[in-house]
């Protein structure tokens, strides 16, 4: 009798192609299909150097049903959006059965994916499980945030921990491996089951609206650098090879260093001083900061750095703005006085940043009912991930010792720090502004941190003009919170009438 295939996989572009070839290289057999014939050739191409390995393409769902071992698994590596629904029809069509899984790993948004489980409840199992880490995380070992029915996870957890990044244990760092003749790393797996349908985007998504924080705080800092400390591209670069060996090391650190001491071939010049200044997206931190003011959670540097990217594209108007709008003249100052502040700015500004993503995801916790394990979340982002840091350690530690922290700045260990440096984060950010140097992010890190430290805040009188134009009522300090009350205000009279 025909042995059957553990797992298909849908869809062969970059990551579907690279999951496919890990899942064959940790001793899954794969049946894998693309519409595009050039693509099934190449992964069987590609996976010819992988001995022992099972992986063969088939040519349409029909015969990818047929060669499944049951219940099925099957991976769909495919755009966000409509494909995912017509390949899932296509799927029924085929012999797909109830028991049967089908994942969805693209970018779709969380609420599509809790429709979705919901539309096809008796037809097939919709599991879905977002992936973070690219090309390479894929191939190697990427960040893995799997959600839906716990029974299709218990299927799936030995190919999830297989495939995922590593971490090693007792430092709590990667163990790196980016080429195929490197062996296959032991250690803590990127990859843990986050909640029930739709929980896993969400958390993908926070992820991204973090980094997107985290890539826009380093480009401030740099500016910081080159501007206002007459840096060239490569010393920056240095002063960043060293931070990521200390309290800062992370991924994005590394690839900064690394961008800012490539020369460009052509002119001889720092190579991302020929690339235009005009960021782009693919939507995922605009939805996270729509998420954030939906559910009520300030993550304003998080929406800083989406509005940045915004202004990045505004091109044509800035370069008239810096023409016709007045600024001060920068003034060099000396950079051994800066780097260590600029550091102490860039951490207490991450910890902010970090502390509104998982402000969101308790949020969204408590409206879903998710019930989710902000330990586990810390750890599977260690590795694989684009936001992987050895700073996550210290978050998944934070929410070990006190669970039910209700802000990760009032952790122990990130308070000391915050004490400890927020002077240099102050001095950094007053300078900045004092040179006419924007920075979006750090300042509304700053200001997220010294809300929360304000028992008694404005908002105060803004509930005041509410009550004085539109009688919206106020609390009082003094009574109650849950009663409500009203002055009758008369402008300009000189005459109040009592409270109600």
């Amino acid at each position: 009798m025909k042995t059957k295939i553990d797992i298909a996989v849908i869809g062969l572009g970059v990551m579907g192609a690279n999951m496919a070839l890990n899942l064959a290289e940790r001793g899954f057999s794969v049946v894998a299909f693309d519409v595009n014939e050039e693509r099934r050739h190449d992964i069987i191409k590609r996976h010819k150097p992988l001995r022992a390995a099972k992986l063969m393409t088939v040519e349409d769902l029909s015969e990818l049903i047929n060669q499944l071992s049951t219940p099925r698994r099957i991976v769909l590596s495919v755009p966000a959006g409509p494909i995912v629904d017509i390949i899932c029809q296509d799927l029924m069509a085929a012999g797909l059965e109830p028991a049967d899984v089908v994942v969805d790993t693209g970018n779709s948004q969380w609420r599509d994916s809790i429709a979705r489980g919901q539309s096809y409840t008796d037809k097939f199992n919709f599991f879905t499980c977002a992936i973070s880490g690219g090309e390479l995380g894929a191939r190697f070992g990427p960040s893995l945030m799997p959600s839906g029915d716990k029974a299709a996870w218990q299927r799936l957890k030995p190919m999830w921990q297989a495939i995922s990044a590593r971490v090693d244990p007792i430092s709590g760092y990667e163990i790196a491996r980016t080429q195929v003749d490197q062996p296959l790393p032991e250690g803590e797996p990127c990859a843990e089951y986050i909640g029930p349908i739709g929980s896993g985007h969400f958390v993908k998504m926070v992820h991204n609206g973090i980094e997107y924080a985290d890539m826009q705080m380093i480009a401030e800092i740099v500016q910081f650098m080159r501007q206002i400390l007459a840096m060239s591209a490569p010393e920056v670069g240095a002063v960043f090879s060293q931070w990521n060996k200390g309290k800062l090391q992370s991924y994005l650190i590394g690839i900064t260093a690394d961008i800012l001491q490539t020369i460009d071939p052509k002119t001889g010049q720092p190579l991302v001083d020929m690339i235009l200044d005009q960021a782009g997206q693919k939507g995922t931190g605009s939805w996270t900061a729509r998420e954030a003011l939906e559910l009520g959670v300030p993550a304003n540097a998080i929406a800083a750095s989406v509005f940045a990217r915004f202004l990045s594209t505004q091109k044509k108007v800035r370069q008239i703005g810096a023409v016709q709008l007045t600024g001060p003249i920068i003034r060099t100052e000396a950079k051994a006085e800066w780097i260590d502040k600029l550091a102490d700015a860039l951490y207490c500004s991450k910890i902010c940043s970090y502390a509104q993503g998982f402000e969101l995801m308790s949020a969204a916790d408590k409206e879903n009912n998710w019930i989710l394990d902000y330990v586990s979340i810390a750890k599977i982002w260690r590795a694989g991930c684009v936001i992987r840091a050895n700073f996550l350690n210290d978050i998944a530690n934070a929410y070990q010792t006190e669970p039910n922290l209700i802000n990760l700045m009032l952790a122990e260990r990130f308070t000391d720090r915050l004490a400890k440096s927020q002077l240099a984060w102050r001095e950094v950010l007053a300078k900045a502004v004092m040179q006419g140097m924007p920075m979006l992010a750090i300042s509304a890190a700053m200001g997220y941190y010294d809300c929360y430290r304000e028992a008694d805040s404005s908002a105060s009188l803004i509930q005041a003009m509410r009550d004085y134009f539109g009688s919206h009522t106020y609390a009082r300090k003094d009574q109650d919170t849950k009663q409500h009350f009203h002055y009758d205000w008369h402008f300009g009279s000189g005459e109040h009438l009592v409270e109600h």
